[in-house]
């Protein structure tokens, strides 16, 4: 979620344990082999196979199965993701770790083709559990022995107006990998090989990664920050028509499945997918463009503190500390279980395992998949954690944010494969929990006024490039499919029209939107592989906000119920999920609410911009 920092000039390949060493967490390194067990990728591919076989009789008799019978296939099924989970996320997390790899992009395409294949063969399951009368069931899904899937069972019956027929279903399934599938794969691997060539005396100079190019702009010089995103913007600018082609090409073909399967908007089916309403999505959208005052009275802000007159795209990000010191592994370590265990030390003793027992990968490394992510594999085993470790304090924050969805990950595990997982609305509520408790533990330690500051103005940044921003993100989603499908291909200067068109709603006249910022959005992997998605940061975060301020409240007596929500992972619908916390997902205040929470975030900023005299009085 924030922007990762650059690192120091030594090796990430450098076990020394030296002190440079831990500032780019040289030696943290996941083991991805028990994943595998005593297997290896095709042995699990053929028990996939076999399980497979087992299943495929049952077609045309799925409506007649007790519940029972039913029980039992819905077990095979679990174990058929299972052992296709533990083979696709082994291929897919060594893919990640170096992305030009030829060998480890092989390994992700032959799991995916065989995966599709037996997809593709279990295609009738799904669509005559959906053709179920709905009294039978009804009954079925009472039964006891359901219960571990039954959630599941419901949620494949929202889809029935948008199933098409089994040879239709079959087809796409089997064309997928070919598809829409390759076309993620090729713009992951154009993105992992961007490479900025920064001028000498700004970070390292030479040629660095588009993250470190990009963690340049929370440089304290405005010079340095103005020539890091010169500099980002030339290193888009030789794949971009390629990086278009990409994007116009999946419009095109979500905007045909979107039609074959007659759902009335673009984020319809994600919408689905997320167990909310086309109208409860816009009302989010909709509260939070109505709140874009909070962004822009920050950014004014941001100007006077920093000495503008008016911020440039390349200053949203600036550091307003006036110390930007480095954080060694070590240190970040420690702060970051310190905050979990502040608030349960059962969370701390499970993030601990995830340092100790080799969960995460975090140094920087040529053609590594940039950013940061939690892989949550299958229920059987445990999670990983991917970093891009620059040794800067929002690397902390990055590392909190990603241990919290990690420990959901892990304790939701008790649900089984098919209730493990939230819809993506939940899914980032336990990773921004976790970043605000980080944020207040450290607040609590700082003395010095500027410190306070700085540290306040991060997290009011996070809370708005996570509501504010991805809303805007989302709002230029809305804008490029709805254009591909009135317009036709679109130019990488549309795109670059609607892109800078959502920015500047959302930033009003308190940031001038650089012409090389136009060419931005053609970056960012959610567009691509996940498509409208980023209202769901927004959710998420709005929703952590109010779990926490539900905490604040109650103190040790609320950490029961947020264990419990975790544990909950998808088991039960997203309104039911938030009563845990006593959170009413169904009121249209609720987002108010949320946004509320944000602008005293603003508030206490002000106020330590002034005790810190970084404003006048």
């Amino acid at each position: 979620m924030t922007d990762v920092q650059t690192p120091t000039d030594t090796s990430p390949d450098d076990p020394s344990g030296t002190p440079d060493a831990d500032l780019t967490a040289a030696d943290v390194a996941w083991d991805l082999e028990p994943l595998l067990g005593d297997a290896d990728v095709d042995s699990l591919l053929d028990r996939a196979e076999a399980l497979t076989d087992e299943l495929a009789v049952l077609r045309g008799t799925v409506g007649e199965l007790d519940a029972g019978a039913l029980a039992d296939a819905m077990h095979l099924q679990a174990e058929l993701a299972e052992v296709q989970g533990r083979a696709g996320y082994y291929a897919m997390l060594r893919f990640s770790e170096d992305t030009v790899d030829p060998e480890r992009g092989a390994l992700v395409a032959r799991v995916n083709e065989r995966g599709t294949e037996l997809a593709a063969r279990l295609v009738f399951f799904d669509l005559e559990w959906a053709a179920v009368p709905g009294p039978r069931a009804t009954e079925l899904l009472a039964d006891p022995r359901l219960d571990f899937c039954a959630h599941h069972l419901r949620s494949v019956r929202r889809y029935r107006d948008h199933l098409l027929t089994e040879p239709e279903e079959r087809v796409l399934t089997e064309t997928s990998v070919a598809g829409s599938g390759a076309w993620v794969r090729l713009f992951d691997e154009l993105t992992s090989a961007i490479e900025v060539e920064l001028p000498e005396g700004v970070g390292q100079g030479g040629t660095a990664s588009l993250e470190q190019g990009l963690s340049l702009l929370q440089h304290p010089d405005r010079g340095v920050r103005a020539a890091a995103a010169a500099a980002v913007t030339e290193g888009l600018a030789p794949g971009l028509r390629t990086r278009a082609y990409v994007f116009n090409t999946l419009l095109l073909d979500k905007a045909v499945d979107d039609r074959l399967r007659e759902y009335p908007t673009w984020i319809s089916a994600r919408n689905l997918s997320n167990e909310a309403s086309d109208d409860s999505v816009q009302a989010l959208v909709d509260a939070v463009v109505a709140r874009y005052d909070i962004p822009q009275r920050w950014y004014s802000l941001k100007a006077q503190v920093l000495g503008l007159e008016r911020l440039a795209d390349y200053d949203r990000m600036a550091s307003v500390a006036e110390d930007e010191s480095e954080v060694g592994w070590a240190e970040a370590r420690s702060m970051v279980l310190d905050a979990y265990a502040s608030f349960s030390p059962e969370l701390a003793d499970i993030a601990r395992r995830f340092f100790d027992e080799g969960w995460i990968d975090a140094p920087v490394r040529p053609g590594k998949r940039p950013g940061a992510f939690c892989a949550y594999t299958v229920p059987s085993h445990h999670p990983y954690l991917l970093l891009n470790w620059t040794s800067r304090n929002r690397d902390v924050l990055t590392l909190a944010h990603e241990l919290g969805h990690g420990l959901h990950a892990y304790l939701s595990r008790e649900q089984g494969v098919f209730h493990q997982s939230t819809p993506l609305t939940l899914a980032e509520t336990a990773s921004v929990f976790g970043e605000t408790v980080t944020n207040h533990a450290l607040l609590g330690r700082l003395d010095d006024a500027g410190a306070r500051f700085a540290l306040l103005a991060s997290t009011l940044e996070d809370s708005i490039a996570t509501v504010f921003r991805q809303v805007a993100m989302n709002r230029f989603e809305d804008s490029v499919h709805t254009a591909r499908r009135e317009e036709g291909e679109l130019s990488v200067e549309r795109f670059g029209e609607l892109w800078a068109a959502s920015q500047e709603a959302m930033l009003g006249d308190t940031v001038e939107v650089t012409d090389g910022y136009r060419t931005w959005w053609s970056y960012i992997p959610h567009f691509i592989g996940t498509p409208g998605y980023v209202y769901a940061y927004a959710y998420g975060q709005l929703l952590a906000l109010s779990v926490y301020a539900r905490y604040q409240e109650r103190g040790d007596a609320f950490v029961p119920a947020y264990l419990e929500l975790l544990r909950a992972g998808g088991s039960r619908e997203p309104a039911e999920l938030g009563r845990i916390v006593d959170c009413d997902l169904e009121d249209p205040g609720f987002w108010d609410a949320g946004l509320d929470i944000i602008a005293r975030q603003l508030d206490d900023a002000v106020d330590a911009a002034r005790a810190a005299g970084r404003i006048p009085g």
